[in-house]
């Protein structure tokens, strides 16, 4: 099976210097194949085909998910592809991609950068004025904060601006244990936190304590903020545009693979 991923750079958003890098890049791989479908549970679970053959990772693995559901969605990317394969419309693939080479082999490492987010969380840091932020910040991130001292027993310090302030030892220990051991969860945890800048949205998304739009939201709020007051910046709408789809792609696996 041809890799037609190996020449994307996966963390490329649609900006002026990725325009440049895509304009460099060879052009898309034409579509070879027919059919793409889901094979029947394996060891490494539900494979991608694409007419009857399996699906290889830049990686060289076998393209397959814990769910039959999730394996599906992956095929459907595959399935929507017209004349050109183009893998900056296939996150869910990218994402697999990820989670199968790179997360799989190194659970205790992604882990440890998304507990490192603990320590400085974007929910701790609030803004002195003007008042219609500080009561949207509050709006946002209050419950998510509450849900992390009621359900993990983590209680966390806030500050205003971005003076660092240092967590409990406690607080961070106990919200760590949070962090899903399963590879797939695992790397669609570490996807949320670095596309939100925020662990515990993360992990309120995992927990089923917030919808994805809810904590795109939550992540938001500042940009937002800004936005309303000033204009929309639409080269930044579009890195924007693209992050989200990313952040799809991590909620979906959360929901089609339990804990």
């Amino acid at each position: 099976m041809r890799d037609v991923f190996n020449d994307l750079d996966q963390s490329e958003a649609p900006d002026a210097m990725g325009a440049a890098r895509r304009n460099m890049r060879p052009p898309l791989h034409k579509r070879f194949y027919r059919t793409a479908d889901v094979g029947a549970s394996q060891a490494e679970g539900f494979p991608v085909l694409l007419d009857g053959k399996p699906v290889r990772t830049p990686g060289r693995n076998l393209l397959a998910a814990p769910s039959e559901e999730l394996a599906k969605a992956i095929a459907a990317e595959w399935d929507a592809q017209e004349t050109e394969i183009d893998p900056a419309r296939m996150p869910l693939t990218r994402l697999a991609n990820t989670i199968i080479d790179g997360v799989a082999a190194a659970q205790d490492a992604v882990a440890d950068e998304v507990a490192k987010y603990l320590g400085s969380d974007m929910l701790f840091y609030r803004a002195a004025e003007p008042a219609g932020l500080v009561a949207v910040q509050g709006e946002h991130w209050d419950p998510v904060l509450a849900w992390a001292h009621d359900a993990l027993g983590a209680r966390f310090m806030l500050a205003e601006g971005v003076t660092y302030v240092t967590q409990p030892e406690r607080a961070v220990a106990a919200a760590r244990a949070a962090i899903p051991v399963s590879p797939w969860r695992l790397g669609a945890v570490s996807s949320v936190t670095t596309l939100t800048g925020s662990a515990l949205l993360a992990l309120a998304l995992a927990a089923g304590r917030l919808s994805a739009d809810e904590a795109w939201a939550a992540a938001h709020v500042d940009e937002d903020w800004n936005m309303a007051q000033w204009g929309r910046d639409e080269l930044a709408m579009q890195r924007r545009d693209f992050r989200r789809e990313e952040m799809q792609a991590a909620a979906r696996v959360l929901e089609l693979v339990k804990a």
